[in-house]
C-alpha cells in the first residue's frame, strides 16, 4: 500500500498493484485497472517513487525478469 492524500487534505492508503495509469491534468490523477479514478495532490514524480519503493518493499522487482535482467548467471 502506498500513502495519498486526496485533494481535501485526507490521506487515505491505496494497493500500488492495481495502479494502471498516473497522469497529471494539472491535478494528478491515477486509474486503476477496475477503471476507478482518484485525484491526489503528490505529483507523478512522487507517487512514481512510492510505487517503486512498494515494489521493492515487497520484492516484486526481485525477479531478474521483470528487473530487465537478460543473463541470470553472472
Amino acid at each position: 500500500m502506498i500513502e495519498l492524500t486526496r485533494l481535501n487534505g485526507k490521506p487515505f492508503s491505496l494497493n500500488a498493484l492495481y495502479i494502471e495509469s498516473v497522469e497529471a491534468f494539472p491535478d494528478t490523477t491515477i486509474t486503476l485497472t477496475t477503471g476507478r479514478k482518484f485525484i491526489v495532490l503528490e505529483s507523478e514524480e512522487e507517487i512514481r517513487n512510492r510505487v517503486a519503493h512498494f515494489y521493492r518493499n515487497i520484492q516484486v522487482l526481485s525477479n531478474p525478469h521483470l528487473r530487465g535482467d537478460n543473463d541470470e548467471e553472472k
